[in-house]
């Protein structure tokens, strides 16, 4: 689109660099291969989400699309092809501000294996439910499709925040962008952890209710300022 997509006067530019910013560090670091993964953020009238197809390192912000909650595109350009994805997501959990999908090499080899991340760590707590249901394997569906962004729905249910999608890669959302970045990536380092351990045949001693429950709470203000 030819300029900066005009937002409402509570949602401002700072917020649409931050979401260029964020798409650029994730492709950096090897998690959007092939300009594959997208990034959004709840806007008042809608979400903005990344356009489709384009290179994060040359993204800009006057290149990212903004969306009606049904996913019509209120401002010039194509949005990703997995906005139904994102609109799907907004829709269902009013605390989900921001939404990270990625194809994160370890967590969508799981993926691709359609096998959950149980819960062998205490940070595995930062995906929600206190970490006790680990974080599932959506149903396989088609990419860019509603049958998709349903079954990502019901992966997470009401208390998930993150989920593999089979064969596809990883969804994370959060109450700010950063949260949802960060658990993005502690998706993908516990995938690493999990599949270290397989590689080894070791199975992994998974936590109990008790231990997670105590460091969910000792996580409680986990990466909030002193």
């Amino acid at each position: 689109m030819g300029a900066r997509a005009t937002m409402p006067k509570s949602f401002d530019s700072s917020d649409l660099d931050a979401l260029i910013a964020a798409a650029r560090a994730l492709d950096a670091a090897g998690f959007m291969p092939q300009k594959s993964g997208n990034l959004s953020l709840r806007t008042p009238r809608g979400f903005v989400i990344t356009p489709s197809g384009l290179p994060y390192a040359a993204m800009t912000a006057a290149e990212l699309v903004e969306c009606a909650p049904d996913g019509t595109p209120l401002t010039n350009g194509r949005p990703s092809s997995e906005w139904r994805l994102h609109a799907a997501i907004y829709r269902a959990r009013a605390d989900a501000q921001a939404v990270v999908h990625t194809h994160s090499p370890r967590a969508t080899a799981l993926s691709c294996a359609r096998r959950p991340i149980p819960s062998l760590h205490y940070m595995i707590t930062l995906a929600g439910a206190g970490g006790r249901l680990g974080i599932p394997c959506a149903q396989h569906a088609t990419f860019g499709t509603e049958a998709l962004a349903q079954a990502c729905i019901a992966a997470l249910g009401a208390e998930l925040r993150a989920t593999l999608l089979a064969n596809h890669g990883v969804v994370a959302l959060g109450a700010t962008l950063t949260g949802a970045v960060a658990l993005a990536r502690e998706a993908e380092n516990l995938a690493g952890q999990y599949l270290d351990l397989l590689a080894a045949r070791l199975d992994p001693v998974l936590l109990d209710a008790q231990e997670l429950a105590e460091a969910a709470a000792q996580l409680k203000d986990y990466g909030r300022p002193a």
